[in-house]
């Protein structure tokens, strides 16, 4: 079946479609979901999210890239937005936590998924490092270089998603290894 037939049966609704797209991209989606947000529920989480708007929204895709970019963008863009409010509300219990109110989290328990395929490393240690130091990047960086060296997209699958060109996805993409760099110096020294 064509992608355009197949988008066509998204829009009618027809559950052969949904159930299809389901088998096609449930795990590629989990697996772009796991690279940006290292805990399975939450990543699980993001990853149905990820869908109800592929479902709600696919009669608002307009053809201009393939749906395979359309859904990887609608899962970073989820992800992202689960980051924002995980941020908003590490930030509301740390000003808690100030005023005495209440029991800092232990943020060390929440990578859960530090052997996430694209992590190839001894210890679980260095990887949730690693996975808070991305973390600490600004957020085009980090969304082009976990889609690379994470999530193992190619630099014109990311210009896809991203939208951005060539030229400034590689731009970010040096800009996000040294920074990354400064960071891990940072943390290992401050570790040590």
């Amino acid at each position: 079946m064509s992608e355009e037939n197949f988008i066509n049966q998204l829009r009618a609704g027809k559950q052969n479609a949904y159930s299809q797209l389901l088998d096609d991209y449930q795990q590629k989606v989990f697996g772009t979901c796991i690279s940006f947000i290292p805990n399975k529920e939450d990543a699980e989480d993001v990853a149905q999210e990820v869908f109800l708007e592929v479902f709600k929204s696919i009669n608002k895709f307009k053809g201009e890239s393939k749906l395979s970019t359309w859904i990887y963008r609608i899962a970073t863009n989820k992800c992202l937005e689960f980051i924002r409010k995980k941020n908003t509300k590490k930030r509301f219990a740390f000003m808690q936590t100030i005023l005495g109110n209440e029991i800092p989290l232990d943020k060390t328990s929440y990578f859960t998924e530090v052997n996430h395929p694209g992590i190839l490393l001894e210890n679980k240690e260095k990887s949730a490092t690693i996975f808070k130091a991305i973390n600490t990047l600004p957020e085009s960086q980090r969304v082009v270089f976990t889609l690379a060296k994470i999530d193992g997209k190619s630099y014109q699958e990311i210009v896809e998603i991203t939208g951005k060109s060539l030229s400034s996805v590689e731009s970010i993409m040096f800009r996000a290894k040294k920074g990354l760099q400064q960071k891990l110096e940072y943390f290992y020294k401050s570790e040590n």
